[in-house]
């Protein structure tokens, strides 16, 4: 009974686990994002990023390391979530990132949560509990405060445009975690993973080609810049695969509104990164905000499993009833 319990524990907190993981990573995924832009159009970022993806995840499965058999499933599915990401997400997430900054952009991803609850009521049915619902809102809320000490940068030219492109790159990433959380009967994540990392690397690489001025050899002749293969290494190996496992497991574990407020977490790490890695200024109404994401993030993950205890132990008091 003992090792039953300590097995049970163990399910319990590796999807909490797995969306901190994918949190922090992405977090600082928005600053690697801005370095490669320097030297890259967003597209030829995206091809480099998800070949590195798709070559890891190659190496893996040729070492036996992950098991994938997506050749006798319906492709249909996989299509659908690879639609809305990486094929939509990212073309709006780092054109965005280019006409904001990295911190903004980690802001304005943080309001996935809202994107999935609304599509997750909607398609479904996983109605928020309302404990649930007041911490997502105070976690979004936080977001906004954080968000309305950064008026300065509406005067930068393109800013708005980019806020709508990064709006659009949440409204694709809250139909890519009802999509994926519905379908994770049949795929397992790394399946939908490998995926997702293959359709990328097609799509992106075939746009950046054609958008690159230079010939096929240029075009390559970038990855060798320190800079670019540095920052690239990092969203290939671990924003893209790493990253998305945690990702995609989360969701196969976490009703997908419980899941997707992880991405608030991502507010805080991008802040951080601003601060200690690129001597950003922080001031008090961002201690605020991120204080109200945190205890967001907390509120609706604890009162989650709490309800989700409360109705097994009621379905099980119901049995007795009627049994006896």
């Amino acid at each position: 009974m003992g090792k039953q319990n300590k097995s049970g524990d163990k399910s319990q907190v590796l999807p909490y686990l797995a969306g901190l993981t994918f949190s922090i990573i992405f977090g600082f995924s928005f600053m690697f994002s801005q370095d490669a832009l320097e030297y890259l159009n967003p597209f030829h970022l995206l091809g480099f990023r998800f070949i590195i993806a798709s070559l890891t995840m190659t190496f893996f499965w040729g070492l036996g390391f992950i098991e994938i058999n997506i050749l006798s499933k319906a492709k249909g599915p996989l299509l659908l979530v690879a639609l809305f990401q990486p094929a939509l997400y990212f073309p709006f997430e780092v054109t965005g990132i280019q006409m904001t900054t990295s911190s903004q952009a980690g802001l304005m991803i943080s309001l996935i949560p809202v994107a999935v609850a609304i599509f997750g009521a909607i398609f479904l049915k996983e109605i928020p509990g309302k404990l649930q619902l007041f911490f997502i809102i105070l976690s979004v809320s936080g977001v906004g405060v954080i968000v309305s000490f950064q008026g300065e940068l509406a005067s930068t030219e393109g800013h708005l445009i980019g806020l709508l492109l990064l709006m659009g790159a949440v409204i694709s990433a809250g139909l890519y975690n009802i999509v994926s959380r519905s379908i994770s009967v049949n795929y397992t994540p790394v399946e939908i993973t490998f995926f997702m990392c293959y359709t990328g690397a097609i799509i992106f690489n075939i746009i950046g080609i054609r958008l690159h001025d230079g010939g096929l050899s240029e075009y390559i002749s970038m990855f060798t810049l320190s800079e670019v293969l540095i920052a690239v290494t990092y969203l290939g190996v671990l924003s893209s695969v790493v990253a998305f496992f945690m990702m995609n497991f989360t969701l196969s574990k976490l009703p997908a509104s419980q899941a997707a407020i992880f991405a608030n977490l991502v507010t805080v790490v991008s802040i951080f990164a601003g601060v200690f890695l690129r001597n950003e200024p922080f001031y008090r109404p961002q201690i605020i905000g991120a204080i109200m994401i945190i205890l967001g993030v907390w509120g609706t993950n604890y009162f989650g499993v709490k309800e989700k205890r409360e109705k097994k132990f009621n379905r099980g008091e119901n049995y007795e009833k009627n049994f006896n």
